[in-house]
């Protein structure tokens, strides 16, 4: 059994792939899932769980994973989900998991990483998530999405779906750090424009970054290129999105109504 701490967009994605039976928690316990700090119900759940996977973020400078169930955790397979973010800005160069980490904005989530990696779990650096329901086209048609004229500011980024494969692979693959990220890092307005551009609209408007919040100020703050060469040596993992073209055009072809001329006639009946 799969026990997932942080049961989210992603872990979700995670828990519907999954061969066997899956848990997962929730800070309130939601849609039958299991209340975080509900030791009664979760350390049991511990126990008759063969895999772990924590999608939950520091809070504060501590891993709530580890610090409430870390004393639970030893004899099974653990995985955790992380950012390319512990390696700070890079100046747009590339970066391994060899890289140095801890030196940017995200030292919580450096220190969690390391922690994690030290309890020989399967540790996945992710960089910006996309997917159904959550791309840069939802930003584009709710009026979201901005540019802000940065060509040279690169950031990878990777499909759910990419992510969900990466995951399943690593199973029967040796502990450590794996960096899961498509193939073409890039300028955050180039990935907006094409979004645009897919659904037909101009692109989006060009704003001053001195106008941002601060956390998205901190966002540009960092440039680098995110290299996945060790997932697909040591995991055999190939993205099935390896650019955000390919990506993007998969989630617009999902979303977009079939023409009248190629819809199958309608049989009579209740279809559902």
């Amino acid at each position: 059994m799969l026990l997932i701490f942080g049961l989210g967009y992603t872990a979700g994605r995670i828990a519907a792939a999954w061969p066997g039976a899956t848990m997962g928690t929730t800070r309130d316990g939601r849609d039958g899932t299991l209340r975080f700090d509900d030791e009664g119900a979760v350390r049991p759940a511990i126990a008759a769980a063969t895999h772990i996977l924590s999608s939950v973020p520091p809070d504060g400078d501590a891993d709530p994973v580890l610090c409430c169930y870390g004393d639970a955790l030893s004899g099974r397979w653990l995985g955790y989900l992380s950012s390319t973010g512990v390696y700070g800005d890079a100046g747009g160069a590339w970066v391994d998991e060899r890289a140095p980490t801890g030196t940017g904005r995200r030292s919580a989530r450096a220190a969690a990483d390391a922690a994690w990696l030290d309890r020989a779990a399967h540790v996945f650096r992710l960089p910006g998530i996309y997917g159904p329901g959550r791309s840069p086209l939802d930003r584009v048609r709710q009026g979201r999405a901005h540019r802000v004229g940065l060509p040279d500011q690169v950031f990878s980024r990777v499909h759910v779906d990419d992510i969900v494969a990466g995951v399943l692979a690593s199973v029967v693959a040796p502990a450590g750090a794996y960096n899961l990220a498509d193939d073409l890092p890039c300028s955050q307005d180039d990935v907006v424009t094409f979004a645009a551009r897919l659904l037909g609209l101009p692109p989006p408007p060009l704003v001053g970054i001195e106008t941002l919040s601060p956390m998205a100020r901190g966002f540009y703050a960092e440039n680098r290129r995110v290299a996945n060469g060790k997932a697909k040596r040591v995991l055999g993992w190939r993205p099935a999105y390896p650019t955000y073209r390919l990506g993007l055009r998969a989630l617009n072809a999902m979303t977009s109504p079939t023409p009248a001329s190629a819809a199958p006639a309608a049989a009579s009946g209740d279809q559902r």
